[in-house]
């Protein structure tokens, strides 16, 4: 147990910030001994160090006590969270620490090579950096994941006469990505584990990653062996070189384009040498489709733009392309695809 004065000194703050921070409610168990004084427990300390870092991050005062107070958490499984919260945040700061290095990598090789930094390249390198970090930062739920957690499942087999692609989807992804038993596979937008618990099935062993605490809730009951973390596809929370093979399906087209190819990029990262990626959504390949499905959406009372971006297959295709892998595509149905990729390095 700690003073606050103590934590102060610790963490590196002021006892002026750790105070502001317990009257806006953020550090609600705080104790007091007999003489009034702050006493700081174990939780508290951790609870504190995620509040700074969400801080750092730019998140709002209330917005941070809406991240801390996870819906049906036991009290036993907080301190996990925090800890999974930071690790979140800080890969984002890692990559984000990584693009600046390869920034003045860049700039060091123009100056050997040309004796000068011409005044238009740091513009240049300086704007491509902000644009990646304005991507990963400006990325939000609009869907309410966490609320529909509890009744995804049951949702989805009462809508399957609406959607009857949904379980072929999740069954050729499966059979699309032809993994063996003993390879390890992630699951970007994991959900409630749908996908991941069909290769879980046939002896690989599966991670994932999904931005909603509540959705991951589901999956580890559901699928205690798969490994989940807190996430999302802009800022992969595990290392380099880490899966033979990366899975999605129906998240992609929750990003728009420019964040899309942040994503490829990002599974890229994580893929080991050869590593494989299968994505599912809707796969849309002329501008025919593009327009019917436009029409859809304004029937259905969606925004034509803001409703969500659709997968297409022109600019990933020349991602892949430019990245060194192969593609080949399989239809579902109308509107929905899968494409597998394979690096060739």
């Amino acid at each position: 147990m700690l003073k606050i004065n103590e934590l102060s000194k610790r963490l590196g703050i002021s006892t002026r910030t750790i105070r502001f921070y317990e009257q806006h409610g953020l550090l609600p168990s705080v104790q007091r001994e007999h003489n009034q004084y702050r006493i700081f427990g174990e939780e508290d300390i951790w609870r504190l160090q995620t509040i700074i870092a969400l801080r750092e991050a730019g998140m709002a005062i209330k917005e941070i006590k809406q991240a801390l107070e996870p819906q049906g958490l036991p009290d036993s499984q907080r301190l996990r969270y925090y800890l999974e919260l930071q690790r979140s945040l800080l890969t984002t700061q890692w990559l984000e620490m990584k693009r600046m290095a390869e920034t003045t990598e860049q700039m060091i090789h123009l100056l050997q090579t040309q004796q000068t930094l011409p005044i238009q390249e740091i513009y240049h390198l300086a704007d491509q950096a902000k644009h990646l970090r304005e991507l990963r930062q400006n990325w939000q739920d609009q869907w309410n994941f966490d609320q529909r957690a509890t009744t995804h499942d049951q949702d989805v087999h009462i809508r399957r006469e609406e959607y009857p692609y949904y379980e072929q989807a999740l069954t050729s992804t499966a059979t699309f990505i032809h993994a063996t038993a003993g390879e390890h596979g992630l699951d970007l937008g994991i959900g409630t584990g749908n996908l991941a618990g069909k290769l879980v099935a046939s002896g690989v062993h599966m991670s994932g990653v999904d931005q909603s605490q509540e959705m991951l809730k589901q999956c580890k009951h559901k699928f205690p062996m798969i490994e989940t973390r807190i996430g999302n596809m802009l800022a992969i929370p595990y290392p380099d070189d880490h899966f033979h093979f990366v899975v999605s399906s129906f998240t992609f087209r929750h990003l728009n384009q420019q964040q899309q190819l942040l994503a490829l990029t990002e599974i890229h990262r994580v893929l080991k040498p050869h590593g494989r990626l299968c994505l599912t959504d809707r796969l849309i390949v002329d501008q025919a489709v593009v327009e019917d499905l436009l029409i859809d959406l304004s029937a259905n009372g969606l925004e034509r733009q803001s409703a969500y971006h659709q997968w297409q297959h022109p600019a990933l295709q020349q991602w892949f392309e430019e990245h060194g892998y192969i593609t080949k595509y399989h239809t579902i149905e109308q509107k929905v695809g899968c494409v597998l990729a394979v690096s060739l390095h």
